[in-house]
């Protein structure tokens, strides 16, 4: 969730790129830093801390110039600490790097260089980048080069800017799978940019990298090519929005802008949270002491609409990874039971905006009660914030769209961190156990990207479906919350009637509603209910039932037995109702957009509901 921003141009760069920081603040908080190059050559300001702490610092020291870039980071590898902020250097001085992302092979890179006499002053990630690409200038005189060899070394995702005192007359910017990057055109100047907000008060003409990218920026335009160095054309767009519009980003609606940025989110979420090395989560803000996690006998989920979904998926997770026995209540429904509580029982509260009245009143009864309180939330210092003993934030970023979407994904990612955190505390979960499961958790954004492929498939299916009224969702296990959730996104867009059941429990009840005119969206990837579903799926067919298959790629048995197969990356069981919740998203997002509803301000609804 991290901002960046650079500028070359006629101007001051300082006073233009820390504007723009504080304009991209909610992306990251906790340290900010910037690199000018100017008559005294290439200088770097870092502090840890927001913005305010690097403002402070620049009146201390000044710099000047008119080519610069800047960052306000989210932690990722590494705590928060000055060493440890962005702009990071080679070490020779030759040059900075910004990032956003996840490098997933930076250890055995870091060796490498190491072995080679290079010197790391950080814990970063991104400070691989910059030894990188100074090693392969030793080859090449070109700054762009030296930047696409380097990131052909590099797995994982990355939005980058780099500036290099070699070349003072431009920046090289490049993204994969890791936010947007957006490049400002003015005149006489460019602005690169992580989102519009930060260059809108500058330009209305922007040129948005897309995966793969590699742009050369310089004061009178961008050049863009592939990895391989060919060239590539993006054509400009022009922002004509007000501010709160141009956040869209080019998107029809915020809704789907933000079911895009679902890779981000759960790439954020996991930011600075994982050890892969020691398989390990990582969560200061959890406020349990070790004798009280020893301790624990039950864990006991509130939460409401989307939020109880995710805490069902969040049982599932905690009994699998952790041993404990777990139960799930609606919050609004909680207050009302006489429940047993004590410092044996752990509550976790799920509210994506904190502050969730009938979640919070639960909070209370059950603080009043001596239990633990862990908040997952998506919004700091919020009332969830500040009503529970320890904290599990979800760093989905502001979301507009009143039905939630990435607050969704984000909310089942920090459940995952949760229940492996509990696992590896409590010695349920080995460390090469937790090795894989975070290895799993390191590859979801990208399974996520993959499955934003399917849109268009989606759209056309959505087509097909916007003549029926009523809708049934089945799910087994750990699919079944994913049922409920696409039944209810369904209806909170296009107004529809739709049902979300337990597969198993349809022939207790619902088969009596199954004919022509009940399309039924079976979620049957390939897991241990996989046989059960094929069963349900054929007694849907017996009674002339139209099929649509949540299934994995290549799945050829079940595409010869259903009307239409939506097709998803294959990933580990744990993985699935996450990757799940995007095709049921973009379902529901089509068949409101082809009914003309409102999808970002649905009838009735709320984004935050703060009464009872």
């Amino acid at each position: 969730m991290c901002g960046i921003v650079g500028y070359i141009g006629d101007k001051d760069a300082v006073g233009l790129i820390v504007d723009g920081l504080k304009r991209l603040e909610y992306r990251g908080y906790d340290s900010a830093g910037i690199a000018v190059l100017g008559a005294s050559g290439l200088e770097v300001r870092r502090a840890a801390g927001r913005i305010k702490v690097l403002e402070g610092l620049l009146r201390e020291r000044p710099l000047k110039g008119s080519i610069g870039i800047g960052h306000t980071r989210w932690a990722t590898h590494g705590r928060p600490t000055d060493d440890n902020a962005h702009p990071h250097t080679d070490g020779s001085g030759t040059l900075v790097v910004v990032h956003n992302g996840i490098i997933e092979n930076y250890l055995p890179i870091k060796e490498r260089l190491a072995a080679e006499g290079h010197v790391f002053t950080s814990e970063t990630d991104t400070e691989v980048i910059a030894h990188l690409v100074e090693r392969h200038l030793q080859d090449t005189p070109r700054l762009d080069e030296a930047v696409r060899r380097a990131l052909r070394e590099l797995s994982g995702s990355y939005a980058i800017g780099v500036l290099s005192k070699q070349m003072p007359d431009r920046l090289v910017a490049a993204k994969h799978g890791a936010g947007s990057v957006v490049i400002g055109l003015g005149q006489g100047e460019t602005i690169l940019a992580s989102d519009i907000p930060a260059l809108l008060a500058h330009t209305r003409d922007v040129v948005i990298l897309e995966d793969g990218d590699v742009a050369v920026v310089t004061r009178h335009g961008v050049e863009i090519t592939d990895l391989a160095g060919a060239p590539v054309s993006r054509t400009p767009t022009r922002i004509l929005w007000d501010p709160i519009l141009a956040e869209k980003g080019g998107y029809r609606h915020f809704m789907l802008k933000e079911i895009y940025e679902q890779p981000r989110a759960a790439a954020d979420t996991l930011r600075g949270r994982v050890s892969p090395e020691g398989g390990t989560v990582v969560l200061p803000d959890i406020g349990l002491d070790p004798e009280i996690v020893a301790g624990l006998r039950r864990v006991v989920l509130v939460a409401c609409g989307t939020s109880y979904h995710a805490a069902l998926v969040g049982r599932f997770l905690i009994e699998r990874l952790a041993g404990i026995s777990a139960e799930v209540d609606l919050g609004s429904e909680y207050r009302y039971r006489d429940s047993v509580l004590g410092p044996e029982t752990l509550v976790v509260a799920l509210s994506q905006s904190g502050e969730t009245a009938d979640t919070l009143g639960a909070v209370k009864a059950a603080r009043d009660k001596g239990a633990p309180i862990v908040g997952i939330t998506n919004v700091v210092g919020s009332a969830l914030a500040r009503e529970s003993t320890g904290l599990l934030y979800t760093h989905a970023g502001p979301e507009i769209g009143v039905a939630s979407s990435k607050t969704f994904t984000a909310t089942l990612t920090a459940c995952y961190l949760l229940a492996l955190w509990l696992g590896r505390r409590r010695g349920a979960i080995p460390a090469e156990d937790g090795r894989k499961h975070i290895q799993g958790l390191l590859e979801l954004p990208r399974l996520l990207e993959r499955v934003l492929e399917s849109e268009p498939a989606i759209a056309e299916l959505a087509r097909d479906l916007a003549g029926y009224k009523n809708f049934l969702f089945l799910g087994r296990g750990i699919h079944y919350p994913m049922a409920l959730e696409g039944a209810l996104k369904l209806k909170e867009l296009s107004y529809l009637h739709a049902e979300g059941y337990p597969a198993g429990e349809m022939k207790h009840g619902p088969i009596a509603l199954i004919d022509d005119g009940m399309p039924v969206v079976a979620l049957a990837p390939r897991d241990g209910s996989y046989d059960r579903m094929m069963g349900t799926i054929e007694e849907v067919r017996a009674r002339d039932g139209r099929v649509i298959a949540l299934a994995h790629e290549g799945d050829r048995e079940i595409a010869a037995r259903v009307s239409r197969v939506l097709a998803v990356p294959v990933s580990a069981e744990l993985l699935s109702p996450i990757i799940m919740a995007v095709p049921l998203q973009l379902l529901a997002y089509h068949l409101a957009v082809r009914l003309g509803r409102d999808v970002d301000q649905p009838r009735n609804l709320a984004k935050s509901v703060t009464v009872e």
